[in-house]
């Protein structure tokens, strides 16, 4: 009787835990949310509206890179490239290898760095 017992008590532990995760979203929904937030928090932290006019950041709007406000609906970065994800975040990590004579500087980011900017420009 009481290995049943233990057996119901574990299996109604499970279930618990279970009902908890699908209530909390398996936090996938705010993932990507909160990877764009911090991107935000590094567009102001790099001064990259300095240089550019960027959506929904305080005092980004810069005039001499190109404008990065409906960022998602531009086909093209740097004048040519592809505005994908992962060409975003290899011109965010070194732009000169990228194109040469650019003016953008390299701001010596983590790759983890470029994605989190890269998900805040695709909110615009």
């Amino acid at each position: 009787m009481s290995r049943l017992r233990g057996r119901a008590a574990a299996a109604a532990g499970c279930l618990v835990v279970a009902a908890l995760a699908a209530a909390c979203g398996g936090g996938s929904a705010s993932a990507p949310k909160a990877a764009a937030e911090r991107g935000h928090d590094l567009i102001l932290h790099e001064g990259c509206g300095t240089c550019h006019t960027i959506g929904g950041v305080e005092r980004a709007d810069g005039d001499l890179g190109p404008r990065l406000t409906d960022f998602r609906r531009k086909r093209k970065i740097a004048g040519r490239l592809p505005n994908n994800p992962n060409t975003v975040v290899r011109w965010l990590l070194n732009p000169q290898a990228v194109k040469p004579a650019t003016l953008m500087p390299n701001l010596h980011l983590t790759p983890q760095q470029a994605r989190e900017i890269a998900a805040y420009l695709n909110t615009q």
